[in-house]
């Protein structure tokens, strides 16, 4: 069963293992091991993945199956970051998509992004621009990609970017397994002056061919809590508050199948901010602020940063 849903979803989280086959993870750990053994599939920091999963991506559909409660979380305490009347960009992704969702609450947004699935979330959001670059259609990920797509981002400048990816590493950062999508997240990460990194403790210290950004440019980490077990997560958590990056812990209620997607999150979650000095680049008048909720006056975006927007807009 275990081979069963690793070849048809490309990669299973161990908690979603132990919930379709009952039995606890510490048993299904065991039998990951024991298949891994025979070259049948490759560990993966929480999970399990075809072999070769180091090169391997897997498509949308698989990928909106896996952790969805871990993802609706980060998602729900990430919004908190975003302030109304802001100018950002979103990056392609599940996780990014489920951000998009809660988004669409906030008025007076300007969103820039190159992902269908976030534009498609935010397209009837009242008051929240959407602003899509150009590129080539990736139709694995419904992302544009491209030079067409890293062209229409020059000289455009926001206060935040969010990313997720499908690795990071304290040693590399964030990563992923295509060339094209790692090309144009690098060019987000130009147009923003603070790097939010979205990404569930399935993909922290697992390390893909592409780099993105680099450990040192990202601010933020908003990720949900590691198994009690999960040494290995809780060592890159500790490596990256090291070096300077900010992470705030949601904690996901039910597993990681117990939520759909758009469900909301409890608003008692379990959180842990650390902030620590770094090489950060800030927005303007926002140094040393910590993760906040949304009920917290946050910065606006200087009107030269929205000029830039609109100027982008109308070409």
């Amino acid at each position: 069963m275990i081979l069963e849903m690793v070849r048809a979803n490309g990669a299973v989280s161990l908690r979603e293992l132990a919930r379709v086959v009952q039995t606890s993870e510490v048993t299904v750990r065991r039998d990951v091991r024991a298949l891994e053994a025979e070259g049948l599939l490759d560990r993966r920091h929480g999970g399990a993945v075809l072999p070769g999963g180091f090169t391997r991506e897997s498509g949308f559909p698989q990928k909106s199956h896996l952790a969805t409660a871990e993802k609706t979380a980060i998602a729900d305490l990430a919004a908190n970051l975003v302030q109304e009347g802001e100018a950002i960009v979103v990056g392609a992704g599940t996780t990014t998509q489920e951000l998009a969702r809660r988004l669409a609450r906030i008025p007076g947004l300007t969103v820039v992004t190159n992902s269908l699935l976030v534009a498609q979330a935010l397209a009837h959001a009242n008051r929240v621009e959407v602003v899509m670059t150009g590129g080539t259609l990736r139709g694995s990920n419904y992302a544009l990609v491209g030079s067409g797509a890293e062209q229409s981002l020059q000289g455009l400048r926001v206060s935040r970017a969010f990313l997720s990816g499908s690795g990071l590493t304290a040693e590399r950062g964030l990563s992923t397994s295509n060339m094209l999508s790692a090309s144009v997240d690098r060019a987000l990460v130009q147009a923003a002056a603070e790097v939010v990194v979205l990404a569930d403790h399935t993909k922290l210290g697992t390390d893909t061919m592409f780099q993105t950004v680099p450990t040192d440019l990202i601010t933020r980490l908003v990720t949900d809590e590691p198994p009690a077990h999960d040494d290995r997560a809780a060592t890159e958590l500790q490596a990256l508050a090291d070096q300077g990056v900010q992470i705030a812990v949601a904690g996901a209620p039910g597993g990681s199948s117990g939520a759909s997607a758009g469900d909301a999150v409890p608003a008692r979650q379990q959180r842990r901010d650390v902030s620590l000095p770094g090489p950060r680049r800030q927005v303007p008048g926002a140094a040393g602020a910590g993760l906040r909720t949304a009920a917290v006056p946050g910065e606006q975006v200087p009107g030269a940063e929205r000029g830039r927007v609109a100027d982008l807009r109308r070409r």
